[in-house]
């Protein structure tokens, strides 16, 4: 539990450090307000949980996505929020995290961002670096990896589906509207997924190794 609130802050913290660099990559090809947006949102979040007393991991990440749509502007704050209320409802009452069920976390806020945006992956939008990070999770956890060991394998598998979004027209969001125009930039939301999915794989080698 407190090790799920702990990742919720360094979540809030990589964000709110990328504020500028995110808001600077939307900016070509977007609104130009995506860090602004999300940073406003986890601000919020990091502002409720300094009071908040949730019972379980559920409630936790439930309050996160409902703090999300509820702050972040765009299309972003009901992704995102989308996400983490979906990730809640796969561990509604539990205390303790497993790599199984993180691995089902993942999977549900995949399926929520698909379900909200009507977006598949391939059109440049934070689908194209989770949908890969969940596969590389997965093969992780079939070879018997550790929790540590397959969030890197997520996270390298985002990155280069980051890489991704820049070799590929937008057909999802404001970015669509440019056409080909939009190739050779990245796209924002896969970019904070991708961050996200980082600062979580530091802090899971960290505790690893801090047994």
């Amino acid at each position: 539990m407190a090790n799920v609130i702990l990742a919720i802050e360094v979540l809030a913290d990589i964000i709110i450090a990328n504020k500028e660099k995110l808001t600077e990559i939307d900016a070509a090809i977007g609104d130009a307000d995506h860090g602004i947006n999300m940073a406003r949102g986890f601000e919020a979040v990091r502002t409720k949980l300094a009071t908040a007393k949730p019972d379980d991991i559920g409630a936790v990440l439930k309050m996160v996505g409902m703090t999300l749509i509820s702050t972040v502007g765009g299309a972003s704050g009901p992704l995102y929020g989308t996400a983490f209320m979906r990730a809640a409802g796969v561990v509604q009452g539990q205390q303790v995290l497993n790599s199984d069920k993180a691995g089902q976390m993942l999977a549900a806020a995949i399926g929520g961002i698909k379900e909200r945006g009507k977006a598949v992956k391939g059109e440049k939008t934070m689908l194209d670096a989770l949908e890969p990070a969940y596969e590389a999770f997965q093969g992780g956890l079939a070879a018997g990896k550790s929790l540590a060991e397959c969030m890197e394998l997520a996270t390298a598998a985002a990155q280069a589906g980051l890489e991704y979004t820049k070799t590929i027209i937008a057909t999802k969001g404001r970015a669509s509207y440019l056409g080909e125009r939009s190739l050779g930039h990245q796209d924002a939301g896969a970019t904070s997924s991708y961050l996200m999915l980082a600062a979580l794989t530091e802090l899971a080698k960290g505790q690893e190794q801090e047994g």
